[in-house]
């Protein structure tokens, strides 16, 4: 079996590495005095783990992001989340105090007890029926503080695929280029 990787040598590894990104990449970070031989020994005893993990890499959906545009990014998704914010709180009648883009990493979005709302500036390159789920979601926190049957029946007000586009973010892998 032949896996293709990325060597990355290091003056500061003592041993070697095996790393398998959300793209599919595997990169194997390895000692200078590791020799080419003893590397493709280690992928192929290796080799069950890295096909496991590429293949779950291979069903997620990766975006793509530019670090020099992520300023660029959080204007565009502080936009999209006050545009959207205000056009869901109408419906649902809910209030809320103010938004705030981060750059969360477990995290696409939070709803504070004091009614502050928090996304994820990577908000801004979801599709739109993703990116309005995860606003409706955190907006029904403002009214139900929890994620019980009667969160979930407010959420399928507006979003009422909302289990498959949750299954669906789930798949997604924002990747740094």
């Amino acid at each position: 079996m032949n896996i293709p990787y990325l060597l990355k040598r290091s003056t500061r590894a003592r041993m070697m590495r095996l790393a398998v990104y959300p793209d599919a990449r595997v990169v194997v970070t390895a000692p200078h005095f590791s020799g080419l031989g003893t590397i493709e020994r280690f992928i192929v005893k290796h080799s069950d783990w890295i096909s496991r993990h590429i293949a779950r890499a291979r069903g997620k959906a990766v975006i793509r992001v530019q670090r020099r545009k992520i300023a660029e990014l959080k204007k565009r998704a502080l936009a999209l989340t006050s545009a959207r914010c205000a056009h869901f709180a109408t419906i649902y009648g809910l209030n809320y105090r103010k938004i705030t883009i981060r750059a969360q990493k477990s995290r696409w979005g939070s709803c504070s007890r004091a009614g502050n709302l928090s996304f994820n500036y990577k908000i801004g390159v979801l599709p739109p029926h993703v990116a309005d789920y995860i606003i409706v979601h955190e907006l029904c926190h403002l009214a139900e503080m929890n994620h019980s049957k009667n969160f979930w029946d407010l959420v399928a007000k507006t979003v009422p695929e909302h289990k498959t586009t949750r299954a669906e973010l789930r798949q997604v892998v924002v990747v740094y280029d």
